[in-house]
């Protein structure tokens, strides 16, 4: 088995703090996950508007872009460690805000908590690639990448099963307090995460020349790392905000019930997709653009597919599903571009940057995306946006291959 699935669980044998660390973030994605659940619950069954519904993945993205500066400049002078535990204790405590939303029937509190769990995302990136690249060799990178992408993926594959489940069988405060539970779990296992580290792990990374990264001073190959993920935010962006609109416009009577469903097969295809490449692979997935648009192409063809096939709710769901296979195959090799081809002491504003470029280019065609949608609907929407876009990442890839 050469899998980077095998890769993870060699490493996770291997590495104590990694294990406390996978659990913590399991914990974490759960509690997130839920969140997702009675922010969109709630929308939904306010009867929110398919623009209101688009602009709330806006606000879900576009504060990762202040939270990865943050990050980027703490790492220089805390452990990544330790910003991991402040991450999660600020994700606790802003749990206030969902409770203030069911209170006052505020749409503006619900979309509050979604711009704070950006935000503390965009802070944790940073620490997390940068604890990665120290405290694991090179060829255990290619389970740092399995390992991002399942924490990428969990948090609505876990969190929003569960959710879908519990949704209609428990108040919206008792999911509340399983969240909260599940971040003072977070906090133990990462507790215990830092203690298993070496010192030379967890220490900040104390750069004596704090050069920022140049585009000009750049490999091609390190260019194109970074480019990588802002290309899949522009195209994968639009239609990932639009699915929830996309579930009101095809089914207006019962929005929720394929919506929630929905959103379940798109984070099992994020998790299945990378889990099954073979480790290498990966480089050659990072490097080639055939491959890559490749699998953009399929992500789009895919949405494109869901109206057709909306009256048939498990054809539904494989379209959604094969759609996140395809698409996470490329956020798995933009990662380990991210670990692999930039040294450690770059890592950390590498993986910055690219996070940045990311919320930036998700935000800018999700923006796109809302406006359209008010006026001609979320299905033409999303052909008329996300295609554009692939148009155009294929011109930018084209220049930096290699």
């Amino acid at each position: 088995m050469n899998t980077l699935l095998y890769a993870l669980f060699e490493a996770l044998r291997r590495h104590r703090w990694l294990r406390m660390l996978a659990c913590a973030f399991v914990f974490t994605s759960l509690g997130n996950g839920l969140t997702q659940v009675v922010i969109f619950g709630l929308l939904l069954s306010w009867k929110a508007p398919a623009s209101l519904l688009t602009v709330a993945y806006l606000f879900a993205t576009l504060p990762g872009f202040i939270g990865s500066l943050i990050g980027e400049k703490l790492c220089r002078f805390y452990s990544p460690v330790h910003l991991l535990i402040l991450t999660e204790l600020l994700g606790l405590t802003a749990l206030l805000f969902p409770l203030l939303g069911i209170h006052y029937h505020s749409v503006t509190a619900l979309l509050a908590v979604q711009s704070t769990e950006a935000l503390l995302t965009g802070m944790s990136w940073p620490a997390l690639t940068l604890l990665f690249k120290r405290a694991l060799t090179a060829d255990e990178l290619p389970a740092a990448t399995c390992l991002e992408n399942v924490i990428f993926a969990s948090q609505v594959l876990l969190g929003m099963g569960l959710g879908i489940v519990l949704f209609d069988y428990l108040s919206v405060l008792t999911l509340l307090a399983i969240d909260a539970a599940s971040f003072v779990g977070s906090l133990v296992m990462l507790s215990l995460a830092g203690s298993a580290l070496t010192v030379t792990a967890t220490d900040p990374v104390k750069i004596t020349t704090p050069d920022p990264l140049h585009w000009k001073r750049l490999s091609r190959r390190q260019k194109r790392s970074l480019l990588l993920l802002p290309a899949l935010a522009a195209v994968g962006a639009p239609a990932m905000a639009l699915l929830p609109a996309l579930a009101q416009q095809i089914h207006p009577t019962n929005a929720a019930g394929l919506a929630l469903p929905l959103l379940f097969a798109r984070s099992l295809g994020q998790l299945c997709g990378p889990m099954l490449l073979n480790r290498d692979s990966l480089p050659r997935y990072a490097n080639r653009n055939r491959p890559l648009l490749t699998c953009l192409s399929i992500f789009l063809l895919a949405y494109g597919l869901l109206p057709l096939f909306a009256e048939v709710q498990t054809a539904a769901l494989g379209m959604i599903f094969v759609a996140h296979l395809a698409s996470n195959i490329v956020f798995a090799a933009g990662t380990y571009g991210v670990l692999s081809h930039f040294e450690t002491r770059q890592v950390s504003a590498a993986s910055g940057k690219a996070w940045r470029w990311q919320t930036l280019s998700a935000s800018v065609f999700t923006c796109f995306a809302a406006t359209l949608a008010s006026t001609l609907g979320a299905v033409q929407a999303l052909y008329i946006v996300s295609a554009s876009a692939l148009i155009m990442v294929a011109a930018v890839m084209a220049c930096y291959r290699e």
